[in-house]
């Protein structure tokens, strides 16, 4: 109850600051763009049609529903990327606000990460459009999805919180990061299938975040069942370490990060 009360009281303190950093967000992302927010939606169609039209011809032939295949994994790494590319420069970017008013540093990692599940959520519905045009019945498993996309909701927070405490101290970090997240895209198994690897190298995926969660789509959509108790807790373990971790270096560093703003 406790708990409970003093997050009433900070969001009360706070909503209105947040609410605006949100609505910034968005106007800074779509700034004199013809089609505007319509961008969130056209990127990533895009980059599907033309991973469609490369991978197709080498792995779709083995793999039923291989633009869904590739359209799950593309909607959660692209969810990922753009959460975590802006958490890494929430710190940073709000910098003259900081240094003016005491405000909990999170509050900046939080607006962008729910700037990042709108366009998430408006990728999905056009994800569940492919899903029924490509004949995949919907059942209430679907349901099931809501877990995942929490967890990685959280796991892209605390993700984004480490990345913006590095960031602060060590600028060389967005274009080490850049390089992490082209390595964690070709691990993440966007558009091939880990069936091609011996059952060792397969279970050395599970060693990557995005993809449990990549897969726990697939597994819901594509094969109709829902993920084992195991696999539940492993996604919701790597959401709990990346708050944690996040969350310890905020707090550790949160008069440090003045100085160095």
């Amino acid at each position: 109850m406790k708990l409970l009360s003093y997050l009433t009281v900070r969001w009360e303190k706070y909503s209105f600051l947040f609410t605006e950093l949100v609505k910034r967000d968005f106007k800074i992302r779509y700034k004199r763009t013809t089609l505007g927010i319509f961008w969130s939606l056209l990127g990533p169609l895009l980059q599907l049609l033309v991973m469609a039209i490369i991978f197709t011809q080498f792995f779709g032939e083995g793999t039923p529903h291989f633009v869904i295949y590739l359209f799950s994994g593309k909607l959660v790494f692209i969810f990922f990327t753009q959460a975590t590319n802006d958490g890494m420069t929430a710190l940073v970017s709000n910098s003259t606000i900081i240094n003016k008013i005491n405000v909990p540093k999170y509050i900046f990692s939080f607006a962008n990460n729910v700037s990042a599940l709108i366009n998430f959520s408006m990728t999905l519905v056009v994800y569940f459009i492919f899903v029924a045009v490509e004949g995949i019945p919907f059942h209430l498993n679907f349901i099931m999805l809501i877990f995942p996309i929490i967890c990685l909701l959280l796991f892209n927070i605390g993700f984004g919180m480490i990345l913006s405490a590095l960031y602060v101290f060590f600028r060389d970090m967005q274009y080490l990061y850049g390089i992490l997240n082209m390595l964690i895209m070709w691990l993440s198994a966007i558009f091939y299938p880990i069936d091609i690897f011996p059952p060792e190298t397969q279970r050395l995926f599970l060693l990557n975040p995005v993809f449990v969660y990549i897969n726990y789509f697939r597994q819901i959509v594509l094969e109709g069942t829902i993920p084992s108790l195991n696999y539940h807790l492993l996604c919701l373990f790597y959401a709990v370490v990346a708050l944690t971790i996040g969350f310890w270096l905020y707090h550790r560093n949160k008069y440090k990060f003045i100085y160095y703003l």
